[in-house]
């Protein structure tokens, strides 16, 4: 009897595990219906942050929106990191935006580049999962898939407009949202200083 309790619960687990997984398949997630990048450009101040891994911006982080006369999203982006473990210096970032599938205008793919040799260049996809222009936006970034379509190494970011932080209603909003995209309890807060 006590085998067949313990194959039940195995049976279980799996069937669970298979369920939990299938919602967190990356292809899966919501991203800002209608996306508006002209209503989206402007000044953006990182409030919690999901770090990949490797070398990541650690606090002071904000990003400018542009959008170019041909329609072309860029971004300078700022913030601090820390360099072999003691050196902490403020870095600027540069990234273009392209969509590859016009008719989801909020996944798109980011060129970027750090405007010093220390810093990283390459490209990301990048999604805008929520925004709504005036307060708060959910960006989000999977570099690397799992067999399974779920995200091995990702990163995804809480921006406001306000570098003070986003109101009570707002954040809860948030918490929904990072719960979608099956990033819980991964995010750690953005020091805003204005240090850079």
């Amino acid at each position: 009897m006590e085998y067949y309790k313990f194959a039940l619960l195995v049976v279980l687990l799996s069937y669970v595990e298979r369920c939990w997984s299938a919602s967190c398949v990356v292809d899966s997630f919501t991203v800002k219906e209608d996306f508006d990048p002209k209503r989206y450009a402007g000044k953006w101040y990182a409030q919690q942050k999901k770090d990949p891994e490797g070398l990541f911006l650690q606090d002071n982080i904000s990003a400018e929106y542009t959008i170019d006369d041909d329609g072309t999203m860029t971004a300078s982006s700022k913030g601090r990191v820390t360099l072999f473990g003691f050196w902490v210096v403020c870095a600027d970032m540069a990234a273009q935006y392209t969509v590859p599938d016009p008719g989801s205008p909020g996944k798109m793919f980011m060129n970027y580049q750090g405007l010093a040799s220390y810093l990283s260049s390459g490209g990301d996809n990048y999604w805008i999962i929520d925004t709504d222009y005036d307060n708060y936006a959910i960006t989000y970034a999977c570099r690397t898939l799992k067999d399974d379509g779920t995200c091995e190494d990702g990163y995804s970011l809480i921006f406001s407009r306000n570098p003070r932080g986003l109101p009570p209603a707002i954040q809860r909003l948030v918490r929904q949202k990072q719960e979608e995209i099956c990033m819980a309890g991964q995010f750690q807060p953005v020091l805003q200083s204005g240090a850079c």
